[in-house]
C-alpha cells in the first residue's frame, strides 16, 4: 500500500488488491469507463464530503467548486474508452476549474489534495463494480488524475506569478496617480499590457443614477472619452450586467443587439467581457474588456481582469470616501468661516467660559466692552478681564448655570457711566455647554445692548400716558358745556313763538350736541378700556329681544328715513350690562346706516344658540375691502371704508369689540363680494 501523509489526516490509496487476488464483485461487472459514468454522482457526493472534512478551518462548503468536475469525469471516461495515441493525454481539466479555486483563495497543496481525494473516492466506489477493468485502464485513470494535478499546479503557479506582477504594477499606479481618473486609466493600461488578446478596455461608474465613462484605453478610447458617454443604469450590456450582478461574455459584439454603441460596431470587436463592480449590494460600476481578434478570452485573462477590477473597486470606494471627506471638510470650513465672520461682525456680545470662568472664546464686540483685545481674554478669568462690578453681578448667575445645568434667560441690568460711555441697559442669556457625555464643561454668554429699545419704550410709555390723560380730560371737561348746550336747546324748543327757521336751527343744535355726547362717551370708554384693562360691566338679567326693540325705536327717531327690521327668535334672556348692550346696538346700527345703500333696510337679528345668544346687524352696500377686515375693530378706524364720518372718531366698532369681550364674547365681521355685510356679536348668557 501507498499512503499520503498530511497534518489534516491520512488518506490511504488502495492498490488493486481485489484484482490481484482474482476476487470479483457479486454485482454484474462493468467496464471502468461505464462504471465511472454510472456512479459519477455518488463519486462527487463522496468527494464533497471528503473535501469538507480535510479543508482548513474557515473554508465553507460554498468554496467547494464542483461545477467542472462532472465534465472532467466524463472526459476521463472517454479517455478510458478511447486511449490517446502515443500516450499523450488531452487537457482533461479546464483552466476555469483551477482559476476558480485560485480566486476562492485555495493554495496549490489544497488543489492537489482535492484531486487526491477524488482519486480515492473513484477507487473506493469502482473497485468492486468495475470487475472487467484491466490494469491498463486503472493505470490510465491514475495517469489522467496525475495530469490534472500537474496541469492545475502549473497553471496555478503561472497565474499567481502573473497576477502578483500585475497587482504590483497596480499598487505602483495607486501611488503615482494624482486622482481617481488617472489611476483607472493606468489600471486598464496594465490589463492591455498583460494580455495580448485584449485590444480595448473601459470602465463606467455609477454617478447620480446613471453610468458615466470614467476611463478607457486601447481602440477607440480617445473618441469615447471625448464624447463623455452617459447611459441609464438599465441600458444595454452594462445595464444587463448590473441587473444580473455577474460577469458576462458577449461573442460577435459588433453585431450583438444589446451593444448599442456605434463605436463598438465600427471597431469590429468580436468578444466583450464585462464585470460588475459591487460593494455588497451597492453597484459601483461596470468594467468591459474587448478583443478584435478572439471570440472568447482565456480563463486566465478573465480571472486577471476580475482580480484587477476587485482591486480597482477598493481604490474607487476609498477615493469616494476621501472625496466625501474632503467635501465635508470644505463645507465645514466654509460654514465655520461664515459663522466666524457672522460672530465677529455681530453687534451682540458672545463668549464661552470653562468651569473656572476663564475665557475660552470671546468675540470682538464683547472684548471691546471689557476694554481688552480678544487675544488678551483667552485663558484669563472673568474678574481679571471685566470691571469689578460686572464680575460681582454676573458670577452668581454663572455659578448657578454651572451647578444646576439650566440656562438663565432675560437677565436685565443697567451699567453706570464708564469709560466716557453713558448709562447703558443690557439683556443677557447664560446657558450651559455640555460635552459628549452630557456633563457641563462650561457656559456661554450672550449680551445684548437694549439701551435704544429702553429709550423708545420710555418715550412710547410717556406718549401713551399723555394721550390717555388728554382723552380723559377732554372727555370729562367737555361734558359740562355740552350739557349746557343741550339743556338750552331743549328750553328753546319749548317756546311756542319761535319762527320756523329758528326752530330748525335749535333742532340742529340739539342733534349736534347729542352727536358730540356720543363721541365723548366713546372717548371716555376708550380711556377706561386702555387704563383699566377693559370696560367695566354691571350685569343684570336682561332680555336681549326687548333691549334691541327699545334701542331700535330710539334710533328710528334719529334716522327717520331709514327702514329698520328686527328678527328675534328663541330665548333672549341672559346676564348682561343693558347700557353697554344698548351702546353696542346703537354703534352697529349707526355704522350700518352710514355705510348701507340708500333704500335698503338695516336688519337686526337676535338668535338663540344654546349657551350663547347671537346678535347680528345686516346691511346692503359696498363690500368691505379684504385688507380692511382685520383692522376694523381697532381704535380710531373709520368704518368700513376707512374714511372719517361726521359723527365718528373711529371708536364705535372698537367699543363694540370691548363690550363683547367684557361679557366673555367676541365680535366679528363678514362681507361678501355682493355687498352683504354682517357684524355679529356672540354673547354667553352668563349667570
Amino acid at each position: 500500500m501507498r499512503t499520503l501523509g498530511s497534518d489534516r489526516g491520512e488518506v490511504t490509496w488502495g492498490v488493486f488488491v481485489m484484482q490481484e487476488k482474482g476476487e470479483q464483485s457479486s454485482d454484474e461487472p462493468y467496464g471502468l469507463a461505464d462504471s465511472l459514468r454510472r456512479h459519477r454522482e455518488d463519486i462527487l457526493r463522496d468527494w464533497e464530503r471528503a473535501v469538507a472534512e480535510h479543508q482548513p478551518d474557515g473554508l465553507t462548503r460554498e468554496a467547494l467548486l464542483r461545477d467542472y468536475l462532472p465534465g472532467f469525469l466524463e472526459r476521463v471516461a472517454d479517455v478510458l474508452e478511447h486511449p490517446p495515441d502515443e500516450g499523450r493525454l488531452a487537457q482533461l481539466v479546464p483552466d476555469e476549474h483551477t482559476l476558480r479555486r485560485l480566486e476562492a483563495g485555495l493554495e496549490p497543496d489544497q488543489v492537489t489534495l482535492e484531486f487526491g481525494l477524488l482519486r480515492h473516492c473513484i477507487q473506493r466506489r469502482l473497485a468492486q463494480v468495475a470487475g472487467a477493468a484491466s490494469f491498463a485502464q486503472w493505470a490510465l485513470l491514475h495517469e489522467s488524475i496525475d495530469q490534472g494535478i500537474l496541469r492545475a499546479t502549473a497553471l496555478y503557479t503561472n497565474m499567481r506569478d502573473r497576477m502578483l506582477k500585475a497587482l504590483e504594477r497596480v499598487s505602483e499606479a495607486v501611488v503615482v496617480s494624482q486622482d481617481i481618473d488617472s489611476f483607472l486609466s493606468r489600471l486598464l493600461g496594465i490589463m492591455l499590457e498583460c494580455s495580448v488578446s485584449v485590444d480595448s478596455a473601459a470602465l463606467l461608474l455609477n454617478e447620480k443614477g446613471e453610468f458615466r465613462l470614467r476611463a478607457a484605453v486601447g481602440l477607440g478610447a480617445r473618441e469615447a472619452l471625448e464624447s463623455d458617454v452617459r447611459l441609464p443604469l438599465d441600458t444595454g450590456l452594462s445595464g444587463q450586467v448590473a441587473a444580473e450582478r455577474s460577469p458576462r461574455l458577449v461573442r460577435m459584439a459588433s453585431t450583438h443587439p444589446q451593444l448599442r454603441s456605434d463605436l463598438v460596431r465600427r471597431l469590429g470587436l468580436r468578444a466583450v467581457y464585462s464585470v460588475p463592480l459591487l460593494q455588497g449590494e451597492r453597484l459601483i460600476g461596470v468594467a468591459h474588456m474587448g478583443s478584435r481578434t478572439l471570440f472568447d478570452f482565456t480563463a486566465s485573462d478573465k480571472q486577471l481582469f476580475r482580480t484587477m477590477m476587485t482591486r480597482a473597486l477598493n481604490v474607487i470606494v476609498r477615493a469616494e470616501l476621501v472625496e466625501r471627506e474632503h467635501a465635508a471638510r470644505a463645507d465645514a470650513q466654509r460654514l465655520r468661516s461664515l459663522v466666524d465672520t457672522m460672530v465677529e461682525a455681530c453687534p451682540v456680545g458672545l463668549c464661552l467660559m470653562d468651569r473656572e470662568l476663564r475665557f475660552i472664546y470671546i468675540n470682538d464686540t464683547l472684548a471691546r466692552l471689557n476694554g481688552h483685545t480678544v487675544a488678551r481674554h483667552l485663558g484669563r478669568p472673568l474678574r481679571e478681564m471685566a470691571p469689578g462690578w460686572i464680575a460681582t453681578l454676573l458670577e452668581p448667575h454663572f455659578l448657578r448655570v454651572l451647578e444646576e445645568g439650566r440656562p438663565v434667560c432675560n437677565h436685565e441690568f443697567t451699567s453706570p457711566p464708564w469709560q466716557d460711555s453713558p448709562e447703558q441697559h443690557w439683556l443677557c442669556h447664560y446657558y450651559p455647554v455640555r460635552n459628549t457625555d452630557g456633563l457641563v464643561d462650561g457656559l456661554g454668554c450672550v449680551l445684548v445692548n437694549i439701551t435704544q429699545q429702553k429709550r423708545v419704550e420710555a418715550e412710547l410709555r410717556r406718549a401713551g400716558e399723555l394721550r390717555e390723560r388728554l382723552i380723559g380730560v377732554v372727555g370729562h371737561d367737555l361734558r359740562n358745556p355740552l350739557n349746557a348746550i343741550s339743556i338750552s336747546a331743549g328750553l328753546l324748543q319749548r317756546q311756542e313763538d319761535l319762527e320756523e327757521d329758528a326752530r330748525r336751527a335749535v333742532e340742529r343744535i340739539r342733534t349736534s350736541a347729542a352727536r358730540m355726547a356720543r363721541m365723548l362717551n366713546d372717548i371716555l370708554d376708550f380711556a377706561r378700556s386702555t387704563m383699566e384693562g377693559g370696560l367695566p360691566v354691571h350685569r343684570e338679567r336682561v332680555n336681549l329681544h326687548e333691549l334691541c326693540r327699545s334701542a331700535l325705536e330710539e334710533l328710528q327717531v334719529a334716522y327717520a328715513n331709514q327702514r329698520m327690521e328686527l328678527d328675534a327668535r328663541g330665548d333672549g334672556w341672559g346676564w348682561w350690562d343693558p347700557d353697554r348692550l344698548t351702546q353696542v346696538v346703537g354703534n352697529l346700527v349707526s355704522n350700518a346706516v352710514q355705510h348701507g345703500r340708500k333704500g335698503t333696510p338695516v336688519r337686526v337679528e337676535v338668535r338663540d344658540e344654546g349657551n350663547d345668544v347671537l346678535l347680528a346687524v345686516h346691511n346692503e352696500g359696498e363690500p368691505i375691502a379684504p385688507e380692511l377686515l382685520p383692522s376694523l375693530f381697532q381704535p380710531f378706524r373709520h368704518g368700513a371704508t376707512g374714511k372719517a364720518s361726521s359723527r365718528s372718531v373711529g371708536l364705535g366698532l372698537y367699543i363694540v369689540q370691548q363690550v363683547a369681550r367684557a361679557h366673555g364674547g367676541e365680535a366679528q365681521v363678514s362681507s361678501s363680494e355682493h355687498g352683504h355685510t354682517v357684524f355679529t356679536v356672540r354673547l354667553p348668557r352668563g349667570g
